[in-house]
């Protein structure tokens, strides 16, 4: 008889790379719950918990931190230890003023980069794709699976074309509020979040289009002056000179 809906069970030594988890001391791991992110590029929140941030020893006493309410992500509660916490997300702990951000590392591995609290209440969004919906409205759609509803009566004829696929978005957690635009252009600076060049960063020199339905190529230039290729849908726009945001 075949299976009725999507799995609920994980092995350990089938968990995605990118988790920071022990692989042989248990069988069995925790399956991220359906939300923003998808399973490669995010982990449940207890790992965090008790794997990354070290506050419980074992599953029971992370989900009891999780639900007394002492977990935020992007700037609310969360107590699902299931939920999903990915790439660009804001982990709080507020009796500790503690605040975090999540990015992938040089092997591809997801880590907690340390923010300030003024910059946890920013997140950068990458704008995936747009459509139109009824009411007149602009969906904007991200990066994590979440959208956004522009009213396109609030924006004038300079400024109904300034949200773009690749671009990103700088929100105000947790109130949704658009803060600035980061336009995906030669000379942004940006952030490899996929790819053998995972954590690399640097400025656009120039983007290649291919036909037949290949993907498109960014040429980004770091620091040093060196250049290296990666997908433009690895690319993530965190300013326009500078980094918006704080990088490991």
């Amino acid at each position: 008889m075949a299976r009725k809906g999507a799995k609920k069970h994980l092995k350990r030594l089938a968990a995605p790379t990118q988790w920071y988890i022990e692989r042989k001391t248990y069988k069995w791991a925790v399956r991220p719950s359906p939300g923003p992110h998808n399973m490669k590029t995010s982990i449940p929140l207890i790992y965090i918990i008790r794997d990354y941030l070290g506050y419980a020893k074992t599953g029971r006493e992370a989900r009891k931190i999780l639900n007394e309410g002492k977990i935020l992500v992007d700037g609310r509660v969360r107590k699902d230890y299931k939920f999903p916490v990915g790439i660009m997300d804001v982990v709080s702990i507020p009796e500790t003023e503690e605040h975090y951000r999540v990015f992938p590392n040089r092997i591809g591995k997801l880590i907690l980069h340390p923010i300030s609290e003024e910059e946890a209440k920013i997140k950068p969004l990458r704008v995936n794709n747009k459509r139109m919906v009824k009411g007149g409205n602009l969906q904007l759609n991200f990066h994590d699976g979440t959208n956004h509803l522009v009213k396109l009566s609030s924006l004038t004829d300079d400024t109904k074309d300034k949200f773009k696929t690749s671009d990103t978005v700088l929100m105000k957690v947790p109130e949704r509020e658009i803060i600035e635009v980061l336009p995906f252009e030669i000379g942004a600076y940006v952030f490899v979040v996929q790819g053998k060049n995972v954590a690399r960063v640097g400025k656009i020199v120039e983007v290649r289009h291919f036909p037949g339905g290949w993907p498109d190529v960014v040429t980004i230039e770091d620091k040093e002056g060196e250049l290296f290729d990666t997908l433009k849908d690895y690319a993530f726009v965190l300013g326009k000179e500078e980094p918006k945001i704080s990088l490991p």
